[in-house]
């Protein structure tokens, strides 16, 4: 993995997903870039509320905050609305992740899981798949899914099965965790999931997993070899 895209349907979905990760290769040579494709805030008000340009600006700060926090500068938010992209055309969605593909080049994507409760997610999935479609010359030889705390683990019916499993330190969970509270609209109170505690838990349970310390677990989509 040298160049790893990450995509995201709402800011704090690459942290809750990846923040151990980007902390982890942070200051190795592998170059990361961030997608977030919705707000994740304009759900919770009403279409005509003035409170909505300002909190979406707030988030979107957040995120800018909690990438700086692992070290991470390529990024970008599309801002798109949240909590409908299933009524948005998917060819738009699809535009989007196959332009940052053709400009970023990666070898390596990590995207939502398909069986996550937040239709978003499973939207931003769907449109991966589409968009990274293994072509002449344009083939990504890896795909992988993440589970997102307060989503992933609540789809009871099927449960997030990881297949890959990526070992950290200590530290790798607490910058993963500081970068989390700097979006302090999102943070709950344990036993919600997605709380610092939450994070530390499922970091130790997927650790113990693969006999590490503190792990971070992705389901294997695909993966080519040529």
């Amino acid at each position: 993995m040298k160049r790893i895209l990450i995509i995201a349907a709402h800011p704090d979905d690459d942290i809750l997903g990846c923040g151990g990760l980007m902390s982890k290769y942070s200051q190795a040579d592998i170059s990361f870039r961030v997608i977030i494709i919705a707000e994740g805030t304009s759900c919770r008000f009403t279409a005509d509320s003035p409170l909505v340009t300002d909190e979406i600006e707030k988030r979107t700060q957040f995120g800018i905050q909690a990438l700086s926090v692992l070290k991470q500068s390529n990024y970008h938010f599309y801002n798109l609305p949240c909590g409908r992209l299933h009524l948005i055309s998917q060819l738009k969605i699809n535009k989007i992740i196959e332009d940052e593909i053709k400009n970023f080049k990666p070898d390596t994507i990590f995207t939502h899981s398909l069986n996550d409760t937040n239709s978003d997610h499973r939207t931003v999935y769907e449109s991966t798949l589409t968009a990274s479609r293994p072509l002449k010359g344009k083939t990504i030889p890896k795909l992988y899914s993440y589970e997102v705390l307060s989503s992933s683990e609540w789809r009871y019916d099927k449960s997030f099965e990881p297949s890959f499993f990526i070992s950290l330190t200590k530290k790798d969970v607490d910058q993963k965790v500081k970068a989390m509270e700097k979006y302090t609209t999102e943070q709950q109170d344990f036993p919600h999931p997605r709380s610092s505690e939450g994070i530390y838990t499922l970091a130790k349970f997927r650790g113990m997993q693969m006999n590490s310390e503190y792990a971070e677990a992705f389901c294997l989509i695909r993966e080519f070899s040529f």
